[in-house]
C-alpha cells in the first residue's frame, strides 16, 4: 500500500476555448470537472499504474462531497479528515489558439489545530502497512511548517520509503528525517540552496548539498526540459519524450507516480525516472490532471531517453 499525504485537494474544473479574449464574454467549446490536488493526483496515476493508494487529506463540505463521489468512482481509497472550511476549486483555462494553459488557484481555507492532530492519527494508524509514503504540496493554513518532518519521521521509524514533493520550510525541516527522495524543481531547488543555479554543474552541486543535509536520493525536475537524479553516487538526465501537450498541469504529480511505482518494484533511481517522466508526458496529454492511461504510459517509456552522467 502506499499513502498518499496532502492538505489542500480540490475540485478541478477545466475549460477549453478556441481563442480566448481578456475583458470580453468568451464561450468554452469543451468543460470537464474532476478532482485534483498533488496528492490526490498523485493517487489517482498511481492506481492507473496497477498500484493500490490510500489518499490522507482534509475535506469539507459540499465540494469535498464531491471528491469522495469521484475518488470512489476511481476505486480509491481515502482516509479523511471532515473539516469545517469548504475545500477549495481550482480553474484551468486552455485557449487551443494561443497553446496556452492558465491556472486559477484558489487558496485553501485555515484547518484547525485539532484537524492537523487527527491527520496525524489517520497516518499513525495507517504507516505499517505502507511501503512509501509520498507527501505532496503545500500545508493548508493553520498547521505546522514541520507537518511533513513529523510525518517522514513516523514514516521512517515504520520502514517506509518516504517521498517529498515540497518547498519552502516544509521542504528544508523535512530534511532532517532523511527522506528517500525528495522532488524540487529547479526554482525550488534554488530557494532551497538560497542562490541561482545558472548551470548543469551548479545543480548538480545543489542536489549534493541537499543529499548531504539528509535526502537519500534527489530528483530536480524543470517543466519539459532534462530531468536530473542523483541518488548518493550516481546522476542521470532523463529527456522526456516529444509530445504535442494538452493541458500539462499535473505533470509534475505524474511523475512522482511513476517513479514511486518503479521504484517499488526495485528499479533504480535512473529507470524509475524514465518511467516518471513517461507518466508526466501521458499527464500532459490528457486534458484533466492525473487523469493518465497506463497504455500511453508504457507506450511513452522507450521514447525517453536516460544517460548516466
Amino acid at each position: 500500500m502506499i499513502l498518499c499525504i496532502g492538505t489542500t485537494p480540490a475540485v478541478q474544473r477545466v475549460m477549453v476555448f478556441r481563442n480566448l479574449a481578456l475583458d470580453s464574454v468568451n464561450r468554452a467549446v469543451a468543460t470537464c470537472d474532476g478532482a485534483a490536488g498533488k496528492s490526490f493526483n498523485v493517487a489517482k496515476v498511481l492506481k492507473s499504474l496497477g498500484e493500490e493508494p490510500v489518499a490522507v487529506s482534509f475535506l469539507g463540505g459540499d465540494r469535498g462531497n464531491y471528491l469522495r463521489e469521484v475518488m470512489a468512482e476511481k476505486g480509491i481509497c481515502l482516509d479523511c479528515v471532515n473539516v469545517a472550511s469548504r475545500t477549495r476549486q481550482c480553474v484551468t483555462v486552455i485557449d487551443e489558439c494561443a497553446e496556452t494553459q492558465t491556472e486559477l488557484v484558489e487558496e485553501s481555507a485555515r484547518v484547525s489545530p485539532e484537524d492537523f492532530v487527527h491527520l496525524l492519527e489517520i497516518v499513525r494508524r495507517r504507516i505499517h502497512s505502507a511501503k512509501f509514503v509520498v507527501m505532496s504540496g503545500t500545508i493548508a493554513p493553520g498547521g505546522p511548517a514541520n507537518l511533513y518532518y513529523e510525518l517522514a519521521s513516523l514514516a521512517t521509524e515504520a520502514g517506509a520509503t518516504v517521498v517529498v514533493d515540497a518547498q519552502g520550510v516544509p521542504l528544508k525541516e523535512v530534511l532532517r528525517a532523511r527522506p528517500g527522495l525528495i522532488k524540487p524543481n529547479k526554482l525550488e531547488l534554488e530557494a532551497t540552496v538560497g542562490r541561482s543555479l545558472d548551470h548543469r554543474s551548479d545543480v548538480l552541486t545543489a542536489m549534493r548539498e541537499l543529499h548531504e543535509r539528509g535526502a537519500q536520493r534527489v530528483v530536480v525536475t524543470s517543466g519539459a526540459d532534462d530531468i536530473i537524479a542523483f541518488d548518493g553516487d550516481a546522476f542521470w538526465r532523463i529527456q522526456p519524450p516529444s509530445i504535442s501537450a494538452v493541458n500539462p498541469i499535473g505533470s509534475g504529480d505524474a511523475f512522482t507516480a511513476g517513479v514511486v511505482h518503479r521504484l517499488k518494484r526495485g528499479d533504480d533511481l535512473g529507470e524509475a525516472c524514465r518511467w516518471g517522466a513517461a507518466a508526466g508526458a501521458a499527464n500532459a496529454i490528457t486534458l484533466l490532471a492525473g487523469e493518465v492511461d497506463r497504455g500511453d504510459v508504457e507506450r511513452l517509456v522507450p521514447q525517453t531517453h536516460l544517460e548516466r552522467l
